[in-house]
């Protein structure tokens, strides 16, 4: 059985809790809690990849309930040692009985990364009553289609970056301090071009639940060695029946040719390329970002789709 507790936080309009899941709690924040409108509930990546850097979102509040959350074994949720729980179907139901839990018999959901893989499944596998819509921000929905991704901006790096990364996989020489400087020369181009970093992608790289993210994932965003590796839903996306906003940066890991490519097979999706910004789009440009997602879910308000 789930238990729930939640609190007032000492800014008003804010309710923070726990729910627990299979494992051990998971932690969330609801802001503008009480606010009439349909709640957006938010997906962070990673996996392992705590909420701080979705916190733009929170101008949202103003309309509605925005949700977020920290997956199990990240950020401010229990962190168990046991790598059987670090699943898709862990994290679909750890989903699922969040929403139940807070009651969110309506609801638009923002999923980023590796959350939009999540929201996709949850999506196929529970077919909920009540999604309003979906945003896929940086969509992660096809191991061998990002991998194809890094594997094109690799190629665009300086020579000598670019040997390193390829002699250190080769090597699986992955705790090499040369291999972490390449890994910093490509996330400055494709994870978050700001310099420097903002506070709040600083906080999410210090809640990393790494343990998560290279069981599943891998050493870094370009190098797939995790239960993950094959993961592909594109023969599925035709399935889905709802309003759908694909978002990504000129320079994202998840390349705007390839989120096109998922745009076609998903009916009627939008889809919106940010210039100039990369994989961390919403810290990028908050306000064209926020702007853009408002629109879309009254769009799909106005749809009226149940």
């Amino acid at each position: 059985m789930k238990k729930t507790s939640a609190k007032e936080n000492h800014i008003p309009g804010v309710l923070e809790g726990t729910v627990q899941v299979s494992g051990g709690n998971i932690w969330y924040r609801v802001v503008g809690a009480g606010k009439k409108g349909v709640p957006l509930l938010t997906i962070h990546g990673g996996p392992g990849a705590p909420h701080e850097y979705l916190n733009p979102l929170k101008v949202l509040a103003e309309e509605r309930p925005v949700v977020f959350y920290d997956q199990l074994g990240c950020g401010h949720s229990d962190r168990p040692s046991d790598p059987a729980l670090w699943t898709v179907e862990h994290f679909v139901e750890e989903l699922d009985l969040l929403r139940k839990a807070l009651n969110m018999k309506q609801v638009h959901i923002l999923g980023q990364s590796w959350g939009s893989m999540l929201a996709v499944e949850y999506m196929l596998c529970k077919e909920p009553a009540g999604v309003r819509s979906l945003i896929l921000s940086g969509p992660y929905l096809s191991s061998p289609l990002w991998a194809r991704d890094q594997r094109y901006w690799i190629d665009q790096l300086p020579a000598d970056i670019r040997q390193t990364i390829l002699e250190c996989e080769d090597k699986k020489d992955y705790k090499n301090p040369a291999y972490q400087d390449a890994v910093m020369e490509f996330y400055k181009r494709h994870l978050c071009r700001m310099d420097p970093w903002p506070e709040d992608l600083l906080q999410s790289m210090e809640g990393m639940g790494v343990d998560v993210y290279e069981y599943m994932w891998g050493p870094s965003e370009f190098t797939l060695t995790g239960t993950l590796r094959q993961a592909d839903l594109t023969p599925h996306l035709s399935r889905l029946s709802l309003p759908v906003l694909l978002t990504c940066g000129e320079f994202d890991e998840a390349r705007p040719q390839t989120v096109a490519l998922f745009q076609d097979l998903i009916p009627g999706a939008r889809m919106h390329v940010f210039d100039g910004a990369s994989h961390s789009h919403m810290l990028e440009q908050p306000e064209q970002a926020c702007r853009i997602i408002s629109s879309f879910i009254s769009s799909a308000e106005s749809q009226q789709i149940q």
